[in-house]
């Protein structure tokens, strides 16, 4: 629900807080008085079109927040949570900052985020009813997703949308090998010597890089050979560095006992060096023995780089990817050799899905059907009270040709009404005057209120037109939805303002700036009713300009009745 709204330099309003309740809230006021303008404000908290000329004459920007409580399981938590939008608690915080150039900016709990985000928040938590801008109720594209809730077989349609998914991937898999099969029979020539030139080759994933290596190490292998003999030379031949270190450690050995202990530590690091020396020649003699500088491998090494380079070069792609090309054309050739037998199954299968996915489509079809007489019937019977009896509401099923089919199922569904006996039914935009339409939208809201999610509804001016008896059923209706949805009404009727559990009135007068430097102005102000102003405030509607006591009688007896 709306807990509070914050206005600040919209129209004629320069500063408004704003404290909501659950239940049903009544907006009253004269004509001119700003009503729209609280609309407007809270309309761009959702995310509706902002225009400059929202901004208040004399400021730079105007802003408006709204701040919703809303269960866990709201459907606008799980939007929240895909956009990494954190939620503290239960408090959901929507601002519109609305600049003099026209230009706006969102945030979501203080998280700037887009504008088209913020409608899509914002059409999950609060939906506004005007006399000729209820676009929900007039878009056919919703219909369906209206009937589809009031009817809760959520199962039925998840199926549907399941089967569809299946059968058009079977179906895109399909086509994808069709085109293979088609391709692969236009190079079927081409193919088979590619398949053989890489088959023959038979690549491997990083043989480039291990012949490249090979081969230059191979290059120069005469200077390695060179350089290990030079050095194993140098370490035993005679006087080389083996037999010194011998002959060095002979002799300090000799005379160790006369040194009293002076020349062990001498000795020790002599017989390290002479193990570390002989271990070096034992490395150099296999390192040595396990060199092939064979001219012929060598040869063979770089005609086998070179190859792989040139067929690489012919295919266009990396010598890494030779292998992976092999097997993917030799899957193309098999798509001409046996095609046909995967082509045949794919087309058992997809016509498997298909069937499927008209099965569960006829039955959602026939729920739709039941759902639509229960809907049409709720919503007449609403009609009636609301002094439409002789209007008819038709839930319309069109099947579509397959061209049409869709996740959806196989189903057009409109919403059509007549307002006399006797007419065609049509599009309610088309058909029901401003009046006649806010009282459609009220009964279908009165008949959806347990299936819809939206718990916030605000209506502006649903009672124009009406009067008597019908105003007091329009009224009756509100306070029926508002015992499950909070509700905000703007109206000009004493039997609908009478119903409201708290109640606000909406005036335009000469007040001073809150700078202190404008002087008066005109502006827009809101003010909570008590009781008393309640009774004031309807025995003006009734009476016009100069309140009676009997209209003051009449107010209280509404509000009694309103109670009891």
């Amino acid at each position: 629900m709306l807990t509070s709204l914050a206005i600040r330099d919209v129209v004629l309003i320069e500063r408004l807080d704003l404290q909501f309740q659950p239940g049903l809230c009544v907006l009253t006021g004269e004509t001119g008085a700003g009503k729209s303008i609280l609309l407007d404000s809270l309309g761009l908290a959702m995310g509706a079109r902002a225009e400059a000329r929202l901004v208040r004459h004399g400021a730079q920007q105007a802003s408006v927040t709204a701040d919703f409580e809303l269960s866990a399981d709201h459907p606008v938590m799980g939007l929240l949570a895909e956009q990494g939008i954190a939620v503290d608690g239960d408090s959901l915080l929507l601002r519109r900052v609305l600049g003099r150039d026209g230009k706006s900016r969102a945030f979501v709990n203080d998280q700037p985020v887009s504008i088209g985000l913020l409608h899509q928040i914002g059409a999950l938590i609060v939906e506004i009813h005007g006399q000729f801008d209820n676009q929900r109720l007039l878009n056919p594209s919703s219909h369906r997703t209206i009937l589809d809730t009031f009817g809760g077989y959520r199962k039925t349609t998840d199926a549907v949308a399941a089967a569809y998914a299946t059968w058009r991937a079977k179906a895109r898999e399909k086509a994808q090998l069709q085109e293979e099969i088609e391709i692969a029979r236009r190079d079927e020539e081409y193919l088979r010597h590619s398949v053989s030139e890489l088959e023959k080759l038979a690549p491997e994933p990083g043989e480039e890089t291990r012949l490249a290596e090979k081969r230059a190490f191979m290059m120069h292998g005469e200077q390695l050979v060179s350089a290990i003999n030079d050095a194993l030379d140098q370490l035993r031949m005679n006087n080389g560095a083996e037999e010194r270190l011998l002959k060095a450690a002979r002799e300090l050995e000799r005379v160790a006992q006369k040194s009293e202990n002076r020349l062990d530590g001498v000795i020790a690091t002599l017989d390290r060096a002479i193990n570390e020396t002989a271990e070096s020649i034992n490395q150099l003699d296999r390192v040595s023995q396990s060199l092939d500088l064979d001219p012929n491998e060598l040869e063979n090494a770089e005609e086998r780089l070179f190859a792989l380079r040139a067929l690489a070069r012919k295919h266009h792609v990396q010598v890494d990817d030779l292998s992976e090309l092999k097997d993917r054309l030799t899957r193309n050739l098999h798509a001409v050799e046996d095609g046909g037998v995967q082509l045949a199954r794919l087309q058992r299968e997809e016509a498997a899905a298909k069937q499927a996915y008209s099965e569960l489509s006829s039955q959602l079809s026939d729920k739709r059907k039941a759902a639509a007489m229960r809907l049409d019937m709720a919503v007449s019977t609403e009609l009636e009270a609301l002094k439409l009896g002789k209007a008819q509401f038709v839930t319309e099923l069109t099947e579509l040709d397959e061209a049409g089919w869709t996740q959806n199922g196989i189903d057009r569904i409109a919403f059509l009404v007549a307002t006399n006996p006797g007419t065609p039914a049509g599009p309610l935009n088309k058909i029901a005057s401003g009046g006649e339409m806010a009282r459609f939208m009220l009964a279908l809201k009165v008949v959806l209120a347990e299936s819809d999610t939206i718990g916030t509804l605000v209506f502006d001016e649903v009672d124009a037109g009406v009067g008597g008896a019908v105003a007091a059923a329009v009224g009756d209706r509100l306070a029926r939805l508002a015992v499950t949805n909070q509700i905000l009404v703007v109206t000009h009727s004493p039997q609908v303002a009478a119903r409201g559990q708290s109640h606000w009135r909406v005036a335009k007068s000469e007040v001073a700036s809150l700078t202190g430097t404008d002087g008066l102005r005109i502006a827009t102000t809101v003010a909570a009713l008590d009781l008393g102003e309640r009774k004031e405030e309807i025995a003006r509607m009734l009476a016009g300009a100069q309140v009676t006591e009997e209209a003051r009688a009449a107010a209280t007896s509404l509000l009694n009745g309103a109670t009891a």
